[in-house]
């Protein structure tokens, strides 16, 4: 997937863009990780009851340029996408993240649209 100015997670109704204040070192102190080819990359558990338990995994990726990004919820090992808004758990992931995504909001990395 490329990397894109706005991002919407199957399910959600809102879409975010980069904020125009984004820094490098925000996103470290996030939890961002650089990864070889120089991108930030950021892997959350949408799991309410243990940040441990990895099965719904929210996945940003910043370009390393800030240029863009791309985002998606998938399963533990990332090679399937999963809309976190249906299903039996579906209250919690989805209250967990908006959580993320407030915290990516209020540190001026994501914009809601």
């Amino acid at each position: 997937m490329l990397f894109k100015k706005t991002m919407q997670i199957e399910g959600d109704q809102d879409s975010y863009t980069l904020h125009p204040n984004i820094k490098p070192y925000a996103l470290k102190d996030v939890g961002f990780q650089v990864t070889n080819a120089g991108n930030y990359t950021l892997e959350r558990s949408v799991d309410p009851t243990s940040p441990y338990n990895r099965n719904q995994m929210l996945k940003v990726t910043v370009a390393k340029d800030l240029s863009g990004f791309k985002m998606a919820t998938t399963n533990a090992s990332g090679n399937r996408r999963l809309n976190i808004f249906k299903g039996p758990h579906a209250k919690g992931n989805v209250e967990q993240y908006h959580f993320i995504m407030q915290n990516l909001i209020d540190r001026e990395i994501l914009k809601k649209q």
